[in-house]
């Protein structure tokens, strides 16, 4: 995963109504009630049936670290989609946008002598308009790849930072690279 992609996952979780399961039994009950067997959650958690079993009864209370990380990233993955999908397709996708703050290096790319085009870190925090949040969620819902994600940031960054809504710096590329930071919050 990457940071665009994390970004989004941690967004789409500021938007809970309720909190998830912290405790082991809620959590293992939670994924027995979403994936239907003992056998379908230990394939997803990487154990045994008998495992899960040990779990839900409370024979086993402390599952292996690894174990425990798996077991909470599939509760979050699947807890409240309906929730995420309103939120997604009202908020971002046709109403308000979305907000990138980024902590990364810019290079630019324009006719010589206009702009500087080394490329130097910039903190940015930009509102971009509902269209680049929805070209966003559309690639990440279809497996597009990190550069891909980018590229679609990097092209509101430049349209509605650089560029200023088309005002000025005409014909100008920006390059996203190096990411020291992104969070994306809709």
């Amino acid at each position: 995963m990457g940071e665009i992609d994390e970004a989004l996952v941690r967004a789409d979780e500021e938007g809970f109504t309720r909190p998830p399961p912290s405790t082991l039994l809620g959590r293992v009950n939670f994924l027995l009630r979403q994936l239907g067997s003992a056998r379908a959650v230990a394939a997803e958690l990487g154990v045994t049936a008998d495992s899960v079993n040990r779990y839900r009864r409370g024979a086993r209370r402390n599952p292996p670290p690894e174990v425990a990380r798996r077991l909470e990233a599939a509760v979050r993955q699947r807890w409240q989609p309906r929730v995420r999908r309103r939120r997604r397709r009202q908020a971002a996708a046709t109403r308000t946008g979305i907000t990138i703050e980024t902590r990364a290096r810019f290079g630019y790319a324009a006719a010589p002598g206009t702009t500087d085009d080394d490329p130097r870190f910039r903190r940015l925090t930009v509102h971009l308009p509902p269209a680049y949040a929805q070209r966003l969620f559309d690639a990440r819902d279809t497996g597009a790849p990190e550069g891909r994600m980018r590229q679609i940031v990097a092209e509101g960054l430049r349209e509605v930072y650089f560029q200023d809504d088309g005002r000025r710096a005409a014909g100008l590329e920006v390059e996203f690279t190096g990411i020291d930071y992104l969070d994306a919050s809709f």
